[in-house]
């Protein structure tokens, strides 16, 4: 069961989470879906709307889903890794992660999240860009891009805040 409230209300401190605890991303419906285990994102104030930024390979077959779909979800689960390890090391083209994982999908409206979750964000799609070489003004994070499969960035409006009751 979980509880509306406003992203401002949050207790967590979600910079911590997103880089101590990870996060996952999904995206699709009833009809498809898959999640991604990350830990790089942002939260703040975009638009003015509160926004989330997250960043996926367009490798990912996460992506292909946040392509196709208008709404995409954050979600966490407090310290458990072994949800992200199956999430962030197994690709969905290959496994049933949401039966590897034990994870009880949740949809709402146009997005999945998982009943499992302490913290979910689901987020209105209103933008992707690429990130690209030359925009590296600092050139040290191409370290990151050996194989020069630079992410995409996504930024989502806010739409509601899920909380575990």
């Amino acid at each position: 069961m979980f509880d509306e409230i406003s992203i401002k209300s949050v207790k967590k401190n979600l910079v911590k989470a997103i880089a101590d605890e990870w996060m996952l991303i999904t995206a699709g419906d009833k009809d498809g879906y898959n999640m991604m285990t990350a830990s790089w994102g942002f939260l703040g104030e975009m638009w003015g709307e509160d926004t989330a930024m997250v960043v996926v390979r367009p490798q990912r077959y996460t992506m292909e889903f946040i392509n196709k779909n208008d709404y995409f979800t954050i979600s966490f689960y407090g310290e458990n890794k072994d949800i992200h390890k199956i999430c962030g090391t197994k690709s969905g083209r290959d496994v049933d992660k949401t039966a590897l994982t034990g994870l009880t999908p949740v949809f709402l409206h146009n997005s999945v999240f998982f009943r499992e979750a302490n913290l979910v964000l689901v987020c209105k799609k209103q933008y992707v860009g690429d990130m690209t070489e030359d925009n590296f003004i600092d050139k040290e994070p191409l370290k990151w891009y050996e194989n020069k499969d630079y992410h995409k960035m996504i930024f989502g409006k806010i739409e509601k805040v899920l909380v575990k009751v």
